[in-house]
């Protein structure tokens, strides 16, 4: 009975906690404030600092992530920095020599996080000096690829010192109106200037996701800019690295003035509690715009041979040359031995083989006689030896061949068995070509023939174009043409082709003829035109544009090109467009050759200008939509659609609000101490 009582008891004790507030059973409020400092050796801040071992204490436990990658020092360390967190401090220990009055600045970001609850300590920026004083200004601003406005996450952005020139620098009873007259006037065209190709930055920034860079720490003085994609980690442009890089027009020339901002407070996710005008030091200036770049690489040099099929071989070099190669065979004539084929930039040619002895011989010795760069970067000639080796040998070539013939062999004879027809002897294998037909087909395609082997005979007698009108074929005109800038084996069959007719292209047997004797097939194929009822036109117009050649793209999703107009007079327009969605952007076409160039840092060329429109382009059907567009309206770091952009940005780390929610779920006021 006594065991009875006890258990009731228990129960009921039991179920009474149970109705309590939830603040007793569900481990309490949650920890949401971010990490704090409270204090540093050396302190922030100081000056005539000696020591190269800093320590910075936080009121809790907490965690760097990445610091190789998240931490910038500046200066460049040339050896890096150790940076380590060990509960509640972090300590950073400089490898390189302390330089004499500079100011240092260890950037950690938003790498900074307490170790349980992960909330980020925000942006920090710890700084000390080995002079008198500490240099505060800020030089800020974006890096993009300038091919694709690109941003470029993690690259380096680091100063000059530029040449002194006198400057009227404003007190602070100047407007800010003066302030930025003050700055345009000491603005200068940066000259080539060899340092960056000699000595490491001065002080150095990192990207972020956005391609946004900020680097502190700046004295008073006239400053050129340079970004780096540093390989070799020497803080310096190494010359034909292929390093990606970037440098601004301007010498800047850094300043500070009292600004204001609004400052949002909210309530909760939905609800805004207050709007702010806070005060804030203006650092200018923070749109420096760095278009990046990797340099032609122009030196010349052999790569590799290879020979996949056994009918030829292919040279591969750096950069072409308007000078062929000599080949002399050391085990073959060599003279009127090779159809050549070149691809446009002449860096990869291919040697086909015209004698098929040749094509069964497993090993071809060359000695090839090229031009290639010296140290000097001169061209120079010189002299290979190469054994190029079928990746197929001629042995196994011939099983093949007699494993075909056997089954071959069977297949007749199981007709004849049968009763049915049969061939006695193995009849050639026929030329292949590929007929390639757009899959919407438009008024501007045209229908491609694509050959795997070189031709010996093109008989366009044999070629035969019809067109359909009220049930009746008649013969449509056509014009044959090697396709522009591709290999010797791709032609085009070119029409006026006509809107919601019907084609036959019918090619008699024996049309093409190889370089090895294999004849083509009859063949037939037909096609169709769409409507104009089916397509949309475009036309676009740009302000500022007229009298500069420019390139006007049409592009989709993955930024494919889709159609491409070229232009002088700031206008362009785009006919037989598919309904769907498109994106635009404009090449300034600088040398008028039809391709977006790079830059050039030793003749301080920019790469060539690249825009983007901002908006999505919704064509459709029997649409003529029309835009105006000024291609200047929008810093370029904001031109780029969203859903083009590949960089994506890492989401920076923020409170999670748990104790918000803990407190609706309970159905009471959220503490003030948590309202922070």
């Amino acid at each position: 009975m006594r065991k009875f009582f006890y258990f009731i008891l228990f129960a009921a004790v039991v179920i009474s906690c149970a109705k309590l507030d939830k603040t007793y059973i569900d481990g309490g409020w949650f920890d949401e404030d971010p990490p704090k400092v409270l204090g540093a050796s050396p302190a922030d801040k100081a000056t005539n600092v000696k020591s190269k071992k800093i320590s910075i204490v936080f009121d809790e436990f907490i965690k760097v992530e990445n610091p190789n990658e998240n931490v910038i020092v500046s200066p460049p360390q040339i050896e890096p920095a150790e940076i380590k967190a060990a509960g509640k401090k972090i300590v950073v220990e400089l490898k390189d020599t302390l330089k004499e009055n500079t100011t240092y600045t260890v950037d950690f970001s938003d790498a900074i996080t307490d170790n349980n609850e992960n909330n980020p300590m925000g942006n920090y920026t710890y700084s000390f000096s080995t002079g008198n004083s500490i240099d505060t200004l800020e030089v800020s601003g974006y890096v993009l690829d300038a091919e694709t406005l690109e941003p470029i996450q993690g690259i380096l952005v680091g100063l000059y010192e530029a040449e002194e020139e006198e400057t009227t620098v404003s007190d602070d009873s100047s407007s800010v109106e003066d302030s930025l007259t003050t700055l345009l006037d000491s603005i200068d065209v940066v000259p080539f200037d060899s340092t960056f190709l000699k000595k490491p930055f001065l002080r150095v920034a990192r990207t972020d996701g956005n391609g946004h860079f900020v680097v502190k720490g700046v004295k008073e003085g006239r400053y050129k800019v340079y970004a780096l994609k540093d390989q070799d980690n020497n803080f310096m442009l190494t010359p034909k690295s292929g390093e990606m890089m970037a440098f601004y027009e301007e010498v800047v020339s850094p300043w500070v003035f009292d600004d204001f901002r609004q400052d949002t407070t909210m309530l909760d996710s939905l609800r805004i509690k207050s709007i702010d005008r806070v005060q804030y030091r203006h650092f200018m200036p923070d749109n420096v715009m760095l278009m990046a770049f990797s340099e032609a690489q122009t030196d010349r040099a052999y790569l590799k041979a290879e020979r996949k099929d056994a009918e030829k071989f292919t040279l591969f070099y750096s950069y072409g040359d308007t000078l062929m190669p000599e080949i002399k065979g050391l085990n073959f004539d060599a003279e009127n031995a090779f159809l050549i084929e070149k691809n446009e930039k002449q860096d990869t040619i291919t040697y086909w083989l015209l004698d098929t002895a040749l094509v069964n011989q497993d090993t071809l010795a060359i000695e090839m006689t090229f031009r290639m760069t010296d140290t000097l970067g001169v061209l120079q000639m010189q002299t290979e030896t190469l054994e190029i080796l079928a990746k197929t040998p001629y042995e196994k070539r011939l099983k093949e061949k007699a494993k075909a013939f056997e089954a071959w062999e069977k297949q007749q004879a199981k007709k004849k068995k049968r009763g049915e027809p049969y061939d006695s002897i193995m009849p050639p294998d026929p030329l292949k070509f590929e007929i390639q037909l757009p899959q919407q087909m438009s008024p501007d395609k045209n229908v491609t023939l694509a050959f795997n082997t070189p031709l010996e005979l093109l008989d366009s007698a044999k070629i035969h174009l019809y067109i359909q009108r009220d049930s009746t074929w008649f013969n449509a005109d056509w014009e044959l043409r090697q396709k522009p800038n591709t290999d010797i084996r791709t032609f085009e069959i070119m029409a006026e082709w006509q809107p919601e007719c019907e084609y036959s292209l019918e090619i008699d047997s024996a049309a093409f003829v190889d370089i090895y004797g294999f004849v083509s097939d009859k063949t037939k194929k037909g096609l169709k035109v769409k409507s104009l009822n089916d397509f949309g036109t475009f036309e676009v117009t740009m302000p500022g544009m007229e009298g500069k050649n420019v390139i006007v793209q049409l592009i989709e999703n993955g930024e494919k090109l889709y159609k491409e107009v070229f232009t002088n007079t700031g206008n362009a327009k785009f006919f037989y467009l598919q309904e769907k969605k498109y994106f635009m952007r404009a090449i300034v076409d600088s040398n008028n050759n039809g391709v977006w160039d790079t830059g050039n840092f030793a003749e301080m060329l920019q790469p060539e200008q690249v825009y983007y429109y901002p908006k999505e382009i919704n064509c459709r059907a029997k649409w003529n939509l029309t835009e105006t567009w000024n291609v200047t309206a929008k810093p370029r770091n904001e031109q780029k659609p969203s859903s083009l952009v590949k960089t994506k940005a890492k989401k920076k780390q923020q409170r999670t609000g748990r104790n918000l929610k803990r407190a609706q779920d309970m159905g009471i006021e959220l503490p003030a101490r948590f309202k922070k």
